[in-house]
């Protein structure tokens, strides 16, 4: 049985396009998941990146143009300049940490319904209230907001030191246990082929 590592920000554009897709394949194929949140700004220092702000007037340009593309390809809503981003990544992230450790819900949904909340509903995704809202629709207790921050500030650090060394460098990202790395929404079929065998 094949496993992977899902390295995600809570507040990437890409990672709200990937959907629900990444767990549609992983139970085609009978693949688990490790979901790895982790702090993407830090993890563009790491590995050569560059956030989106200090960006090349001429990528941030593309950048805009292709979220654009894609979101209307996936026939998903979007907005390109929501009203909190960027924002605080770690306290959805130490909620999302604290979910995965509880279990008892869907953690697929709660990663798009945090990433929605940001790209969609214009909400802060690094607010309590918003975090707890985005926790009970996925079937979480919402009390987790408010519990295992140490834990959660721990992981979170290590999150970013396994990506690090998987060679993971944007998000969202994937692992293969087999050593197989897929970058991006848009390699989700790639990952689905390669788990078939057939790339």
């Amino acid at each position: 049985m094949a496993h992977i590592d899902y390295y995600f920000a809570t507040i990437s554009p890409y990672t709200y396009l990937a959907g629900t897709r990444l767990e549609e394949i992983a139970a085609k194929h009978g693949a688990t998941i490790t979901y790895k949140p982790l702090d993407i700004i830090a993890q563009f220092g790491r590995t050569g990146g560059t956030p989106p702000k200090d960006r090349h007037v001429s990528r941030q340009e593309y950048r805009a143009q292709e979220l654009v593309r894609q979101a209307k390809k996936l026939g998903m809503p979007f907005n390109l300049q929501p009203a909190h981003w960027p924002t605080n990544m770690a306290p959805s992230s130490y909620a999302f940490i604290a979910a995965q450790n509880a279990g008892g819900g869907d953690l697929g949904a709660l990663a798009h319904g945090i990433t929605k909340a940001c790209w969609v509903d214009e909400k802060n995704v690094a607010e309590d209230e918003v975090i707890r809202e985005c926790l009970e629709a996925a079937g979480f207790d919402p009390a987790l907001a408010d519990s295992g921050l140490l834990a959660g500030a721990e992981t979170y650090a290590r999150n970013l030191e396994d990506a690090v060394e998987a060679g993971a460098f944007g998000a969202p990202f994937y692992v293969v246990d087999d050593g197989a790395r897929f970058w991006g929404q848009d390699r989700l079929e790639d990952l689905d082929l390669h788990l078939a065998g057939k790339l």
